[in-house]
Parts: structure tokens; sequence; C-alpha cells
């Protein structure tokens, strides 16, 4: 049986690959582009492998859950393969090798080496004991955590609250509705306040947004979401913990309250120099740079991505194994990140430069649907396409194309706020709204069904999100995105 399983998933694989193989011979025409490269050239045509690789990452986990386990790296390699062999072809190698190195060494590794440290030294804190105690527990918890987002990033947050969590509520009968607020508040809407929080947010400031814009501009909305969160959640949980038979049957560890230990807090210290490398990239400018494959690379940023790693390994070495044996640490998560976020980062780029083409781009329909009639931006239009397209899609990239179709000027968007707030608050929030919309989503689920809880399904989920935060969000749209 298990080789008939390789053989369906095998054979799958190498039609997606024929598939892909069609897209590039599509894309590749030469008889739409002109000689130079630029995205007023480029048909839509183009984004056809970044459309099919965000399409694999929202449906095949789904409907082809062992061909997306075995074979994600394969599917992903496929897709970034479809790009670049055609865009070699049409403009060039030396063309194609800059484009990709441009977004490998500005994007996509600075991207990934934040999250390898923040993964790294947050999967280094250990929180030991148990809690039994009331809903005001709850709220506390969830409040921390949304705290914690903003400094270790909402994976890392998530990563070492959930399961404290877990135990604390491991006796009551309904705690399902704890899990989903869970993933609202830390894996979600508690990471806007800085670019650690959320991988859109840290990309806006690799693109010049301000480290402390973010804090001040999205603070209003931020606090606004959470407070609303948190006391639906108070009201929820104190009506289900007042139900009688709340005490379950001991499938879970039903321990007695015990006293909170917290190992590896050494671990703290390392995350403060994260965020103090960040901070020191943003606000050093010596001035310095060097160039490889085309693409200039700033001191600032090698001596903080050099650093970052480096405060990694530390972590790795001087955590003791119990700690990452509590948190249930190990490199699936990073690995699968890295490998999808690699093809992610390839295929978008002829969508950005489609986009930065504005109206002489294949876009300029959906440059018009965000522009009003007098040429000023729809904010609320912007909020909720970012919103819905990170819903359902993956809400790094999304950012990334909206920030792009709003003019790619950080100081411009920063002077005029309200564009680049709708933004950042559609791309970070909505990610709420199903499970693939953030990668801690599944996480969070995966950690719970391995713990004894019943989660929902895909569908499931967004019985809970749909109906809770959307009319959230339309206040959050009156309010602050107009």
């Amino acid at each position: 049986m298990p080789r008939r399983n390789s053989g369906v998933t095998l054979h799958s694989t190498r039609r997606l690959y024929r598939l892909a193989f069609v897209i590039a011979v599509v894309c590749g025409s030469p008889s739409a582009h002109a000689a130079g490269f630029g995205g007023e050239s480029l048909s839509i045509a183009w984004m056809l492998p970044f459309a099919g690789m965000l399409a694999s990452i929202a449906l095949l986990p789904l409907v082809a859950p062992a061909l997306w386990h075995h074979h994600f790296g394969k599917i992903a390699v496929g897709w970034a393969a479809a790009f670049v062999v055609p865009f070699a072809v049409v403009f060039g190698g030396v063309e194609a090798s800059h484009q990709v190195a441009h977004a490998a060494l500005l994007e996509y590794l600075p991207f990934v080496i934040l999250l390898f440290a923040l993964y790294t030294v947050s999967g280094g804190i250990g929180v030991f004991g148990n809690l039994h105690r009331s809903p005001v527990t709850n709220v506390a918890l969830l409040a921390l955590g949304a705290v914690l987002a903003n400094l270790m990033g909402t994976t890392g947050a998530a990563m070492v609250l959930v399961r404290p969590l877990i135990r604390a509520n491991d006796h009551r009968k309904h705690n399902v509705h704890v899990l989903m607020f869970f993933i609202f508040l830390v894996a979600n809407a508690g990471g806007a306040l800085t670019p650690l929080g959320d991988p859109p947010l840290f990309l806006g400031f690799l693109n010049g947004v301000s480290f402390f814009w973010t804090t001040t501009a999205m603070l209003a909305p931020t606090l606004t979401l959470c407070g609303a969160l948190l006391a639906i959640f108070f009201v929820l949980d104190s009506y289900l913990y007042r139900k009688a038979g709340e005490v379950r049957p001991a499938v879970m560890d039903s321990s007695p309250d015990t006293r909170i230990r917290i190992r590896g807090k050494v671990n703290v210290l390392l995350l403060v120099a994260v965020v103090a490398c960040v901070l020191m990239s943003g606000f050093w400018r010596p001035g310095i740079s060097f160039e490889l494959l085309g693409t200039p690379l700033e001191l600032q940023n090698l001596a903080r991505d050099v650093l970052l790693v480096a405060i990694a390994l530390l972590s790795l070495w001087i955590t003791p194994r119990e700690v990452h044996d509590v948190n249930g640490f190990n490199w699936a998560p990073m690995q699968e990140v890295a490998k999808l976020f690699a093809a992610i980062f390839v295929t978008i780029i002829p969508a950005i430069a489609i986009l930065k083409a504005g109206d002489a781009g294949a876009l300029s329909s959906l440059t018009r649907l965000v522009t009003n009639a007098a040429g000023e931006p729809n904010n609320p239009m912007y909020f909720w396409l970012t919103g819905v397209l990170s819903a359902f899609l993956d809400n790094a990239p999304t950012y990334l194309v909206f920030f792009n179709l709003a003019g790619a000027d950080a100081t411009y968007l920063m002077a005029h706020r309200h564009t680049l707030e709708a933004i950042s608050g559609g791309a970070v929030f909505m990610g709420a709204l199903s499970y693939i919309g953030n990668a801690p989503n599944f996480m969070v689920r995966s950690i719970a069904e391995d713990r004894g809880i019943r989660m929902p399904s895909f569908f499931g989920y967004m019985l809970w999100s749909v109906p809770i935060l959307v009319p959230l969000f339309v206040v959050l749209t009156f309010l602050f995105f107009r």
C-alpha cells in the first residue's frame, strides 16, 4: 500500500511539472515583449507561475495532502522554473540572474534570516508549570501573547505560549474556542505594531518604512481590534466556563496547578539583541555598499544578517535540550517556509514589475480599482483587497504587491499614512480569516490536535473566523481606513 501511494504521488508531481512546462511555453512567447525588461512590456501570462505557486499553497494541503507533504519543495522549484526559464530565453541570462539575485539578496535572505533568528531564539524559551484558573487567566495569556508577538514575531509568540495555554485549559470540556482566539490574537492581529511582528511588516521595513512608524500608525487600529477580540472572548469564555459538566475526561494532562517557571531565560536577552540588530540596520547608515551579481548590498544590512545568524547559533548552543523537548522544537516549519518563500520571491518578480508600471502595465484595471475618480487612493479597497488575498494566499507577498501598487515610495506613503495603514492592516489582521492566511495558524492547529483537541476543519475554522472577524473589520474600515 505505501508503494502505491508513493507512485500516485510521484505521478501527480510529474503531471504538475508538465503543467508548469505548458505555462512556461505560454509565458515565454517573445512576440508580446519588447527587447528590454520593464513592467510595461510584460503580459499577464508572466504572473501565472506566481498564481500557480500561491494556489498550490492554498489548495494542495487540502485536496492532495500526501503530494504536498512529500513534494512541496519540488512543486516550488517547478513554479520557480516556470518563470525563470522563459524569462532567461526572452530577456537573456544576465537579466534573469540579475532579477533573481536582486530578489534573493535584498528581500528573500533578510526575510528568512530574521524568521530563522526569531524561530530559533523563541524556541529556546520554555514555559514550565500549569495553571487551572478562570477566564481572566486566559485573557491575560492572550493579551501577553499579543504583546510578545511584536517582540518575537507571531510565530515565535505562538510557539512559546500555545502549550502553556493548552495546559491551562486541559481540564475543560469546552476549549476549542480558546485556540481560535489564540490564532486571531497571538498568531495574527497582535503582531501589527513592529516589523518584527509579522513578515509583511518586515518586508515594508526592508523597503524603507520606518521601524517606529509601524508602531505609531498601527497602534489605534491594533488596540481597537485586540481589545474587541479580548472582550468577546471574555464573554464567551465566561459563559462556557460556568456551564455544567466543565471537567472533561482525562484524555490530556490534568495535573494540578504548579508554579510557572521559565527556562532558557538567556534567550530573552537574545531576543533583545535581535531587536537591536534590526534597529541598527534602520538607523545606522555608513554609506558603504558592495555589489554582488549586479545587486548593491549595504554594509548595515550585511552586518544585521550576520549578527542574526550568530545570535541564532548561540541560542542553539546554550539552550538546554530539555527546553527544546518541552517546546517540541524541530526544523520542519522553518524548512517549509524557506523552501516555499524562495519560490514565492522569485515568481513574484514579474507581478511587482507590472504593478510598478501602473496604468501602463497589464494590471491597470487593478490600479483603477484602488484609485477613485479623482486619482486618489481608495483606502478601504486597499484594506479589503490586501486582506482577502492575504487570508487565502499569503500575507507577505500580498503586502508587497499592494505596497508596489501604491507607488512603493515609503517616504510618501508614510507621510500619507492612511493608504499604508490600510495595506498593513489588511495583510496582518485578515491573515486570521483562514488556516492558510499566516504560517502560525496551521502550526497552532497541529500542536493542539497532537494534544488531543479536535480542531475545526478548514471551513469549520471559517465558521468561527468570518462571523467574529468580518464585522470587526467593517468597523475598522470606517474608523481608520477611509
